[in-house]
């Protein structure tokens, strides 16, 4: 086996234990558990999370920090596709309703289980979570400077908006009455009247 077969191989096996541990912790919680448990999800000895992950707690940060990253990503994506406010406001609320539906295992699993992580990564993370908060709330305070919205406290619009966005990974069910999409256009809806739109 060549030297990049051994890094593909290995690559395969820290993913599919990132895997499993995300379903081990939406299951159980991460205090609930084990290392074994995750192990025999992803197929693998026990022995495998050490030889590729430092701890369980370890595989919790890398799951958490990535989610993050990858939220902030779609974020800053969609406020590129327009200049304007309101435009950006819609693009925004819909791609992190929509992802957060559909990714609602994972999104269960960063955003509910955050105290199990050692205050180091706690840190971390919160600091990437705070740079989303001020992406949100800038474009808040953008529309109403440009006269778009009317809100008296872009900060607390913005807390509200990310609150139903993240709550909704909480009781998201892929057999539900109602679609990504269709709650994504819903929850745009919401966001509108939060931020006080003028129409």
């Amino acid at each position: 086996m060549t030297e990049s077969e051994d890094r593909s191989r290995a690559d395969e096996t820290r993913a599919r234990l990132l895997e499993a541990a995300v379903i081990a912790f939406a299951e159980r919680g991460f205090h609930g558990s084990t290392t074994r448990d995750i192990t025999s999800i992803a197929g693998l000895s026990t022995a495998a999370i050490y030889v590729h992950h430092r701890s369980k707690e370890e595989l919790l940060y890398q799951v958490s920090h990535t989610g993050h990253l990858n939220t902030l990503e779609r974020i800053r994506d969609a406020m590129r596709s327009s200049e304007d406010p309101v435009e950006q406001l819609v693009a925004v609320v819909r791609e992190f309703v929509i992802h957060h539906a559909r990714a609602h295992t994972v999104a269960r699993v960063i955003n509910y289980e955050l105290n199990a992580l050692s205050p180091e990564h706690q840190r971390e993370i919160k600091e990437i979570r705070h740079i989303i908060d001020a992406e949100i709330r800038q474009l808040i305070e953008r529309g109403v400077s440009a006269g778009v919205f009317d809100n008296p406290n872009p900060h607390l619009a913005a807390v509200a908006l990310l609150s139903l966005g993240i709550d909704l990974a909480r009781w998201y069910r892929e057999d539900g009455p109602a679609s990504p999409e269709e709650i994504g256009d819903y929850y745009v809806d919401l966001a509108l009247r939060i931020v006080g739109a003028r129409t």
